[in-house]
């Protein structure tokens, strides 16, 4: 459920790349550039270092020692961004970006998640099978390799066919016979195309970890909010073979030495300060028609927000009772949290800072522009028309595949069962193949260790129930597939005795039923498996909305490349700078407060003396560590607090977004000063529409991150292993 969750919010949300000029602090630049678009301007507002020392293809540079985070060996993207903080291959990154890693190591005898994590040495640090770090070795503008050989008459799926072969022979050239991991990528809507090249390693283990009560102090409450007191941070060591390659995991494998690593500064930060933030931002939508902002506000937001919602409550429920479940689901939770808060907080922003009026101008400049110009006219003037439509088209069906993708695919059973579809036809094909099914059921029988790891049946059987009959109640009957109405009729709308059904004959409720079965397999009771015949039934129902959804969104981007086009044609004169789109950027900005509304004034740094205000031992949002109050009574911060004071927290104008989770902010000088974690709640617009004077990236800072290791943790080894300013 959690890959096609995100799968969907990929392919929804994040389909239009656009631009946007830049006043101050706005802008996820391209390190390619800064040399010619922002060099001057960083030095003006503090940068010590030369633009090679920032980016270099030829020589160790800052760009050498950010990291993309990914749980693929061949990543397109990135969930999360780290930093390189010693010679030994140490990772800095957030402490949400290493919950689901420590979530798996956690059980009930070991509670990482509650208790913290510390490797004392290189023995005790932990694999992580699935997780990789990349680091970007060049990238190369390669539009003139594309572009040109593009004919207006293509249609728009004859353009995507000849893009994936030219992107295809441009990847296999820059590989070096495999070597490297290639990504191009598009920039502009599509007027422009970027070649990637990555060292990929497997081998990343998790080294520290505070406990929950720091690193996700606040919880959902402080979510996206300031003044902030989380310790967001998690600790991995990068390795590799012997050599220095990328290699997976081995006993033999050495920390690895990194081309170039972040010193690690604790002298605090003032306002005004420079900050340079590096990573890998996922998506933004700066120039977003007012179409697209209200077809997200009103069409996909409330159905997700919904959604979400249901399945936040169905496992709170069961979650507050039960520390097995909580532990089990407790990454799961605080994904689907984190996008549920941020879709409402979004809507909210929209609306209170009337971005889609601000939009409808941008829109009538350029209709004035376009009618200004026979040429123009012929080449322009159906634009806006044609993006209107094709977000009226995508409004008429995006509820419907909303509800089918995280409602009737999302309880786990459900997508569990799909996995075992080609089991059942090779059982079925067993003459032609009879080696087949051997093969695979040893692959099943790993998939469902993974799988009943981080299960519980009751809690799945009330998320089948309760996002059922969501279902039923919010899509029209005249919409249901034709398996849904059968459902619908049989059980007479109540879907806990569904729920009740499936559950009962189902083999794919426990890992035991399941290898059981596999131990003596049979095609005739496998498509029998109610379970089975449903996940069956609503992947061909998500396959069919999925495949008119994308059909429409192919035309709508027809109408959005031409409008990005001619918005860059109308503005000459203007620096843009390309969506964020999961490739390596850089924003620059200040340590900064700001002021959310009238009479209020937000200062721009928290202090440890915060989070003992907010300390309730009611509400397991802010337990505050019994050693952490204990060093707080006695002041004992070592060489990490000031004048009887430690700061936790600060903000910065940084321009990020998802995927600069876990970014190291970085000084003047090149020193690490804190990580970005989190955007505020006033600009929740802020991947559509920046917003200069509210908007602020939380960080956390430096000074806390090594206070919690040294005093705190004891690990005094990783502290050694850290070149620190001070």
């Amino acid at each position: 459920m959690k890959k096609l969750t995100f799968l969907l919010f990929g392919f929804l949300f994040f389909t239009i790349n656009s631009f946007s000029f830049s006043p101050p602090d706005e802008g996820m630049w391209l390190p390619m550039f800064v040399d010619r678009l922002n060099y001057v301007d960083m030095q003006e507002m503090g940068l010590q270092l030369t633009a090679e020392e920032i980016y270099s293809i030829n020589n160790s540079s800052l760009k050498d020692a950010i990291v993309g985070l990914s749980t693929s060996s061949t990543p397109n993207g990135y969930f999360c961004t780290g930093g390189i903080v010693s010679d030994k291959g140490l990772l800095f990154t957030n402490h949400h970006c290493g919950y689901d890693i420590v979530q798996q190591h956690s059980s009930l005898e070991h509670d990482y998640l509650a208790d913290g994590f510390w490797a004392m040495d290189l023995s005790e640090e932990l694999p992580n099978e699935e997780l990789t770090a990349s680091f970007l070795i060049r990238m190369d503008n390669v539009t003139d390799s594309i572009i040109p050989f593009l004919s207006d008459t293509l249609t728009e799926a004859d353009r995507r066919s000849k893009i994936r072969e030219t992107r295809n022979r441009l990847k296999e050239a820059a590989s070096e016979d495999g070597k490297h991991h290639v990504v191009v990528k598009s920039f502009f809507g599509g007027n422009e195309y970027y070649l990637f090249v990555y060292e990929v390693y497997e081998d990343v283990r998790l080294v520290g970890a505070p406990p929950s009560s720091i690193g996700k102090f606040g919880g959902d409450t402080d979510n996206w909010m300031w003044p902030r007191h989380t310790g967001d941070f998690t600790i991995f060591r990068v390795y590799s073979a012997p050599d220095g390659s990328p290699a997976k995991y081995s006993e033999e494998n050495v920390p690895l030495n990194p081309k170039h690593f972040i010193p690690v500064s604790i002298k605090g930060v003032e306002k005004d300060d420079f900050a340079m933030i590096w990573g890998y931002p996922g998506g933004t939508n700066r120039y977003m028609t007012s179409y697209g902002v209200q077809y997200n506000v009103e069409e996909f937001a409330p159905a997700l927000i919904d959604l979400l919602g249901k399945q936040l409550e169905i496992l709170k429920e069961d979650m507050d009772v039960d520390r097995e479940v909580k532990i089990k689901y407790a990454s799961n939770y605080a994904g689907l949290a984190n996008g549920w808060k941020y879709f409402i907080g979004q809507s909210r922003g929209v609306k209170k800072l009337y971005v889609i009026d601000k939009k409808k101008e941008i829109e009538k400049d350029f209709t004035k522009w376009v009618n200004a110009d026979e040429a123009r006219k012929e080449k322009y003037g159906d634009v806006l028309n044609e993006i209107e439509q094709g977000y009226d088209k995508l409004g008429k069906m995006v509820e419907p595949l909303m509800y089918i993708n995280l409602g009737l695919m999302a309880p786990g059973i459900v997508s569990f069962a799909q996995e075992f579809t080609q089991y059942q036809q090779q059982l079925e094909d067993i003459k032609e193949n009879p080696e087949a099914p051997t093969e695979t059921a040893e692959s099943l029988r790993e998939s469902a260790k993974e799988h009943f790891k981080d299960y519980n049946a009751p809690t799945d059987k009330k998320i089948l129930a309760g996002l059922y009959q969501m279902y039923a109640n919010n899509i029209p009957e005249d919409e249901y597939p034709d398996f849904f109405k059968e459902i619908n009729k049989k059980y007479k709308g109540d879907f806990n005795k569904y729920a009740d059904y499936i559950f009962e004959k189902s083999i794919f409720t426990s890992e035991d039923k399941v290898n059981t079965f596999l131990d003596n397999p049979s095609a005739k009771k496998l498509v029998r498996d109610p379970a089975l015949i449903l996940a069956g039934n609503v992947m061909g129902s998500l396959m069919a909305a999925g495949g008119q959804y994308r059909a429409a969104q192919t035309a709508l981007n027809h109408g959005n490349r031409l409008f990005i086009a001619g918005l860059r044609e109308m503005n000459p004169d203007k620096v843009f700078y390309p969506d964020a789109n999961s490739t390596l950027r850089l924003s620059y900005g200040s340590v900064l407060d700001y002021y959310p509304a009238d009479a209020v004034h937000y200062d721009y740094i928290t202090h440890l003396s915060g989070v003992m205000e907010k300390e309730d031992p009611d509400n397991d949002e802010f337990i505050v560590p019994a050693k952490l109050k204990e060093l707080y009574e006695k002041k004992d911060y070592g060489r990490y607090g000031k004048d009887g004071k430690l700061i936790v927290g600060f903000l910065t104008t940084n321009d990020i977004t998802g995927g600069n989770s876990g970014s190291p902010v970085i000084n003047g000088n090149g020193e690490l000063i804190g990580l970005a974690f989190d955007g505020n709640w006033e600009a929740m617009s802020g991947d559509i529409a920046f917003e200069p004077e509210l908007q602020r990236t939380i960080c956390v800072d430096s000074q806390y991150i090594l206070f919690i290791i040294d005093k705190f943790a004891g690990a005094q080894n990783l502290i050694d292993e850290l070149t620190i300013i001070q």
